[in-house]
């Protein structure tokens, strides 16, 4: 595609748009319709239906010693490491509260995910609390699969050895950027020996897949910084690549405000510094696993895209679909197939709930038969690049309406009821979803909602 091309259809779809983890995405949830007993009332049914393939918990540890300015997670940020212990407890209450409705005295766990925040942020001790804790009375699944985020810079070896015995086999580093300039602005610090020695220590424990996070379109990034940074991790060997764009919410995380907006590539450079880092990935054998994703082909997430089965969730892509996703902590976000839920966001009105013996759910979203259908449209367009046109559903001529300019301009193909997406439209793909985003297409309010989709 021709340069003046490209920049044409940059400008033109570089717009606020959501990464779609969900559908409908948080903004557009039906709160005032939601409540707590329509919540565990679907999530009982929905594990009757699956409960043979396990459930996913998601385990959300907010504490950071330090603010990484580029973040737009919930953190809390201290240096006092007695909030370890009471945050765990009050996890381990919520956990039996969900037991209690899943009414099984042993449940399979298919699947354990610690984010953050900073997960290594806890001790290995109080980290091996914890996962002794969700695992009592229960199984894992045959094929189980425990994840967690790390620093490299504080993940010791015995968090490693700790969590590895637990049954964990994959790890994902934070590192976003090696360069010095970059790191300083976004006081975010790891050197490449904090990763090459965290890489050796999980290699020799036998862990099996190692995720390296990166970030393009940070403040002060450079074509350079980004050739020196995707050389680095290559050479470090992970086994897979996410390489986000920089999501710039100010108005949502006062910490980027550290910088402004002259600081950041936009437009053409931000997308420059995609291509290249993209490419640099590709060469060195990875390939494009869903959006911004890159994995080996022994990797489980490129298995699971060749052969149909890659998921996207609130974690992220994944390499299986698990019916029920439990999220424990400060604004986690449940996911029950039919129905959303979300923590409150602030550590002590969690553990105020929590210790009242509620669940400490804040608001959610029940979805109707119109939603399940468009979201079934938008993981499939996010998971596979192809969406197939149920007969019948009211919506259809209107999605095909709204894919009309992007039909035009190279960025998706439809073929009867099948639509599907192109090489070009790869770069694009938050735009093409949003022609299904039936609940975005109506409202007009989108610039304070979402970052931009570029």
């Amino acid at each position: 595609m021709e340069k003046e091309t490209l920049n044409k259809l940059i400008n033109k779809y570089n717009v606020a748009a959501p990464r779609y983890t969900s559908y409908p995405t948080v903004p557009f949830w039906e709160n005032d319709r939601f409540n707590e007993s329509d919540w565990t009332d679907r999530v009982a049914l929905n594990f009757e239906k699956s409960k043979d393939k396990g459930i996913s918990i998601y385990v959300h540890l907010p504490y950071c010693e330090s603010l990484c300015t580029y973040c737009g997670c919930n953190t809390r940020i201290t240096k006092n490491h007695k909030v370890e212990d009471p945050y765990i407890t009050s996890l381990l209450k919520e956990w039996q509260m969900y037991k209690e409705i899943l009414k099984e005295d042993k449940l399979r766990i298919a699947e354990i995910h610690l984010g953050g925040g900073t997960p290594t942020f806890f001790t290995a001790e109080n980290l091996h609390r914890l996962i002794a804790g969700l695992l009592d009375g229960n199984e894992k699944t045959e094929d189980a699969s425990y994840s967690f985020e790390a620093h490299p810079a504080n993940t010791t070896f015995e968090h490693l050895k700790t969590l590895f015995n637990l049954g964990f086999k994959r790890l994902s580093l934070g590192i976003q950027d090696f360069d010095e300039k970059v790191q300083f602005i976004i006081n975010r610090h790891q050197t490449v020996e904090d990763v090459a020695r965290v890489m050796e220590d999980a290699r020799s424990l036998g862990y099996e897949s190692i995720n390296f996070d990166l970030i393009y379109g940070l403040p002060l990034q450079t074509p350079e910084s980004v050739r020196m940074t995707i050389e680095h991790s290559m050479k470090l060997n992970p086994d897979r690549i996410s390489f986000y764009s920089y999501a710039h919410v100010p108005w949502i995380k006062p910490g980027q405000r550290r910088f402004t907006e002259h600081d950041l590539p936009v437009g053409e450079d931000k997308l420059n510094l995609y291509k290249l880092g993209k490419q640099m990935i590709l060469d060195c054998g990875f390939k494009d696993v869903g959006m911004d994703h890159f994995a080996k082909t022994d990797d489980a997430l490129y298995i699971a895209a060749m052969d149909g089965t890659l998921h996207r969730n609130f974690m992220g892509y994944a390499d299986r679909y698990t019916p029920l996703l439990i999220g424990l902590g400060v604004s986690s976000i449940s996911d029950a197939w039919t129905a959303f839920a979300q923590n409150v966001k602030t550590v002590e009105e969690y553990h105020e709930l929590i210790g009242k013996g509620q669940l400490p759910v804040v608001k959610g979203h029940i979805l109707n038969e119109e939603d399940l259908i468009v979201r079934e449209y938008i993981l499939d367009m996010m998971c596979r690049g192809k969406v197939l046109l149920k007969d019948g559903f009211d919506l259809n001529d209107k999605i095909i309406e709204r894919l009309e300019p992007l039909i035009m301009d190279e960025l998706v193909q439809v073929n009867g009821n099948i639509v599907q997406i192109t090489e070009v439209g790869k770069s694009f793909l938050r735009n093409v979803c949003m022609a299904f985003d039936e609940r975005l297409q109506k409202t007009k309010e989108r610039e304070n909602l979402f970052s931009q989709a570029i």
